[in-house]
């Protein structure tokens, strides 16, 4: 398991060199439609990992949702996995296939959680 990760790190080297704060990659359709799963899944795992750290760093004192999307994303995306998320993506990009330009991250956010969370009002 650890040689699969080191190669999927490996692997997203590339999108992680260092750059200037205008040119952060954002992942889009392009390059998640391009990719393996293992790929995909390392992207969603580094997400959730995000979120997690997040919520750890905050403790008892969460953010407003003024100050960070992050709670709110944790809290759409409760019961869903790593494979409901990938295939998920995959489904919007192949039924929006001139849109793959968007990114991932908008993707997960306003197809998926925003709707989940608007059900749970």
């Amino acid at each position: 398991m650890f040689a699969v990760i080191a190669a999927i790190c490996m692997s997203l080297g590339p999108l992680a060199a260092p750059a200037r704060a205008a040119e952060i990659p954002i992942v889009t359709g392009e390059q998640w439609t391009g990719s393996n799963e293992a790929v995909k899944k390392a992207y969603l795992v580094g997400l959730a990992n995000m979120v997690q750290v997040q919520s750890a760093y905050q403790g008892s004192n969460p953010p407003s949702d003024e100050q960070s999307f992050l709670p709110r994303l944790a809290k759409g995306m409760q019961g869903q996995t790593l494979d409901s998320v990938r295939e998920g993506v995959d489904r919007w990009y192949a039924a929006n296939p001139t849109k793959l330009r968007h990114p991932v991250l908008d993707i997960i956010w306003f197809e998926m959680a925003v709707p989940r969370l608007q059900k749970n009002k």
